[in-house]
């Protein structure tokens, strides 16, 4: 039972917000603005998430992640920190999110419509394919990316855009008594990724690309971050919710 109440203590660190949320752990810098349909999400001026931008004035990110007045969208960025002429910020004016239940993870996303009028650039346009909804198979090679600390333990968040190559874990494996053990359990609407290497405490609600498509949305994992024991949980993006963006965003 303790060692329960510890591995839950653990899941509920890592889904803190602000400085606490999913970062890039054993990454590499992208080029700059080469990313152009990723997101970065500010909470009260502090990074709180990643997004894609997935439609024009439309971003998907995690539910998890808070939203309020405060909260900015900036697109066409690379670097947190430095003034870029890449860089739209916005606010948001709605966001929706599909029965997030957060005992259990499930159902970790959520659409933010941005409140102004976006221009599309070189380094600011949606992600160019959303898929069918098609389960990711065991073994496959995908990237994470985002915003946040380089190492485990670290508490200060990278100021440039990482990426990450994660393998997928077959569900049954990431679900036994030598990784997740059912605590929680890893449904069908989530992917398990990552190794030494992955996505950490920030990084929550960036893209995961399997293949060339946005299969999953980073959603949570244990602290510290990224071992082959607890690999990162992404929220994958099936059928079901694909039909539930459409109908938010009034088709894509």
């Amino acid at each position: 039972m303790a060692l329960l109440l510890t591995f839950a203590a653990a899941i509920l660190y890592l889904l803190l917000p602000g400085d606490q949320s999913m970062e890039i752990i054993g990454g590499t810098e992208v080029h700059a603005h080469s990313r152009p349909y990723m997101a970065l999400i500010q909470y009260r001026n502090k990074l709180e998430c990643g997004g894609t931008l997935i439609k024009d004035g439309w971003v998907l990110t995690a539910a998890h992640c808070r939203v309020d007045k405060t909260t900015k969208v900036i697109l066409g960025a690379h670097s947190q920190s430095k003034s870029e002429v890449e860089k739209q910020t916005f606010t948001v004016k709605h966001h929706f999110q599909d029965n997030y239940d957060g005992s259990t993870h499930e159902n970790d996303l959520m659409l933010l419509q941005l409140k102004g009028d976006m221009k599309n650039s070189p380094a600011v346009s949606a992600f160019p394919c959303l898929g069918a909804g098609d389960d990711v198979k065991a073994g496959t090679k995908c990237q994470a990316v985002g915003w946040g600390t380089t190492d485990l333990y670290r508490t200060k968040n990278s100021d440039v855009l990482m990426d990450v190559d994660v393998t997928i874990m077959s569900r049954r494996i990431c679900n036994d008594e030598n990784h997740y053990n059912n605590t929680p359990k890893i449904t069908e609407d989530m992917l398990c990724a990552g190794n030494e290497k992955g996505t950490c405490i920030g990084d929550s609600g960036g893209p995961l690309i399997c293949n060339g498509i946005l299969s999953g949305i980073t959603s949570f994992g244990p602290s510290p971050c990224s071992s082959r024991q607890y690999p990162g949980i992404f929220t994958r993006i099936t059928a079901a919710y694909i039909k539930w963006i459409e109908k938010k965003t009034g088709t894509l």
